[in-house]
């Protein structure tokens, strides 16, 4: 990877499912899917990057059973490199998790609250 933008796309799409900037999801994409919000800092400089599993089912089950998944892969953290001895640094925020009311009541989405650093010169 060249950027912390790369890596934080990486980062979401490391779980699995496939992982969209939140403001550019395509009209055709297909649930289940991450959205997350695209945000970098610079070292000493923590920030919290939000996203959102959906899935379209039923049951809870299968979406929880991920954001279960992203907790443990953050507990106690994570670091994601992105070259040249550069990383992110992911925990688990507070609230980590919390379901979402949607229109559709097949529509599930769950809100994930991640806290980062990215450890790089710039």
């Amino acid at each position: 990877m060249t950027d912390k933008w790369q890596a934080l796309d990486a980062f979401w799409n490391s779980f699995g499912w496939t992982a969209y900037d939140e403001s550019s999801v395509p009209d055709d994409a297909k649930m289940p899917y991450i959205t997350y919000s695209a945000a970098v800092a610079t070292f000493e400089n923590p920030i919290s990057l939000g996203a959102s599993l959906w899935d379209y089912s039923t049951s809870w089950e299968r979406i929880s059973q991920k954001a279960d998944e992203i907790a443990k892969a953050l507990s106690p953290y994570r670091l994601q490199s992105f070259g040249n001895g550069e990383y992110i640094f992911a925990t688990q925020g507070s609230p980590f998790a919390q379901r979402m009311n949607e229109e559709d009541d097949l529509v599930k989405r769950i809100y994930i609250n991640v806290m980062a650093e990215f450890f790089s010169a710039s």
